[in-house]
């Protein structure tokens, strides 16, 4: 299998990861308002506005005219996620009736799993 081919490949599974994601801002808001931080305001705004990002960068991706813009979008919008993933930390990896987890878990998720997202998308900033 070429490279070009294993490259759109894992586009379009990024693509479906952030249109599902999105998504699920929408349809399932009481798991990601949880993890914004309480200093930040209105949640629920902030909350599709997220959705929203994700599903513009997926399909932005999928065409070859915004692939790159999207691709830088995906790069910001995970930065900005950085605090909700500090946050979840801070909480104890656990919020109740919604997701709980081994603290060294949300660690791994912010320092390894994380940053790799963020490689890939920047991956399409390129081509």
């Amino acid at each position: 299998m070429s490279k070009k081919l294993i490259l759109n490949l894992l586009k379009y599974v990024m693509a479906l990861f952030y249109f599902f994601g999105g998504v699920n801002h929408f349809v399932s808001p009481e798991f990601y308002l949880p993890l914004i931080p309480d200093y930040l305001p209105a949640h629920e705004f902030l909350n599709w506005v997220a959705g929203i990002a994700e599903i513009l960068g997926a399909i932005g991706l999928l065409i070859p005219k915004t692939q790159k813009i999207a691709a830088w979008g995906i790069v910001l919008m995970l930065i900005a996620f950085i605090p909700s993933h500090v946050y979840f930390i801070q909480i104890g990896s656990c919020m109740p009736d919604v997701l709980c987890v081994d603290e060294w878990i949300g660690w791994v998720r912010l320092l390894l799993v994380h940053p790799v997202l963020v490689y890939w998308a920047w991956i399409y900033t390129k081509s």
